[in-house]
């Protein structure tokens, strides 16, 4: 820990001295590199293309580093293994031991550090570095090095906590002064052993302040507020809400309703990928308990494990990667049901009401700032979610999102204008 310590104040000091000269000009190409767990996939990675193809509309050049599934064809693309899933399940498995997840696989960082300096971007735009693919400290003594401009944009608390991505989801407030005896050490990234929270909280600290020239973006004003209260509020924070093609997400037409026997039920749809307690799982089997016979619960993500465990009277379908086959479900549904315990702004919300299907929500984070405040309902006020889907099903008593609002180019474009703000 002393060598890396030298090691930062060493870069540091260098960067004092030795003033860096761009050689990009406003206006002009940008070469911009994202890093993200994934890419093209789930939300966070289809945020990653979507940005990407802003930025190829404009003419600009964009890579994006995954560690996981690589980006579609028509993306450039750098993935940080070689051999995706031995390196992600090694890191993983340190993590339930040591808990140390984004701190374990050292020589994989680096050569993964290797490539991204012969892409030599201008601009290096992070997301999601957990995820169990990446050394964040090898990642962040690179990031010191070639003093970069670096836009870090968060889709949950990870980076600074000292363990946990929703310290809301156990009224924790450690983060605020340093973590220790983590409530959540069983929950994402879980560590079944070791409590290294209060170590990992140092780390970051260490790590994610030493950067001069870092904006801090999240997609809502609750995690922006999150962040003012940590040690990344030196940083310049800005609110870029999530965008989606809604050219995709539009209102389609399917047989999936004549698929799946559902001609005379109301559907009652829900999305996430991983499911779990966090995503209100166990809410929607005491839901389906609850809604009348001609209602009907689908649920797309659901793993093979998950599906022993849930009724039958709920339709189960796995995860779907495909944005026109989703738009297909959504357009299909008569409710969106988001029953999330923490999270961000979740783009569901937005796919979801841009296939034209009304849309509930718990009161919980940022998923609020998405959804009509008439369609908010308490977290765990199984009631009135019940209530509210009888409302919009049976008196068409709802509110839409004006989709336009987030519509990716438009959304997505402040992105670019961020980026030229920070050139020379």
């Amino acid at each position: 820990m002393l060598r890396n310590k030298l090691k930062i104040h060493i870069l540091m000091l260098c960067n004092m001295a030795i003033p860096i000269k761009w050689s990009f000009k406003k206006g002009g190409n940008m070469k911009v590199l994202q890093i993200n767990s994934v890419s093209g996939i789930k939300s966070t990675g289809r945020i990653c293309t979507d940005i990407a193809d802003v930025l190829i509309s404009k003419g600009h050049d964009c890579k994006i580093a995954s560690g996981r599934e690589a980006a579609p064809d028509k993306y450039k693309d750098i993935t940080i293994y070689t051999d995706t899933s031995f390196g992600v399940k090694l890191h993983a498995i340190q993590s339930r031991i040591f808990d140390n997840a984004g701190f374990a696989r050292k020589q994989a960082t680096r050569k993964f550090i290797s490539r991204i300096r012969e892409f030599n971007s201008d601009i290096i735009h992070l997301h999601n570095i957990h995820g169990y693919f990446i050394n964040v400290e090898e990642l962040f003594f690179y990031l010191l090095e070639v003093n970069k401009p670096v836009i870090w944009t968060l889709h949950d608390g990870w980076a600074f906590t000292g363990h946990c991505t929703y310290p809301s989801r156990a009224n924790c407030d450690k983060w605020k002064e340093g973590c220790f005896k983590c409530p959540q050490k069983r929950s994402y990234p879980k560590s079944f052993l070791v409590d290294s929270s209060k170590k990992n909280y140092n780390m970051k600290k260490r790590l994610f302040t030493n950067l001069k020239n870092m904006t801090i973006v999240t997609p809502s004003q609750w995690l922006a507020d999150y962040v003012g209260e940590s040690f990344l509020s030196k940083y310049p924070i800005e609110i870029i809400h999530n965008g989606i093609d809604t050219n995709i997400f539009s209102h389609r037409e399917s047989s999936f309703r004549v698929d799946n026997s559902l001609e005379n039920k109301k559907v009652i749809l829900g999305v996430a990928s991983p499911w779990g307690k966090r995503k209100g799982l166990d809410d929607f089997i005491e839901l389906s308990k609850q809604l009348k016979e001609s209602y009907c619960i689908v649920l797309v993500g659901i793993t093979d494990k998950q599906r022993r465990r849930i009724p039958k009277e709920i339709i189960t379908i796995g995860q779907i990667n495909n944005p026109l086959e989703l738009a297909k479900i959504y357009s299909a549904a008569d409710v969106f049901v988001n029953l999330t315990y923490a999270d961000n702004y979740p783009t569901v919300n937005l796919e979801a009401q841009s296939c034209g299907t009304p849309t509930i929500t718990y009161k919980t984070g940022g998923s609020v700032e998405s959804v009509p405040n008439c369609q908010v309902v308490g977290q765990g006020d199984i009631q009135g979610v019940k209530n509210l889907i009888y409302s919009i099903c049976e008196k068409g008593q709802y509110l839409l999102f004006d989709r336009n609002a987030f519509e990716r180019q438009k959304v997505f474009e402040r992105y670019v204008e961020l980026y030229n703000s920070k050139m020379i």
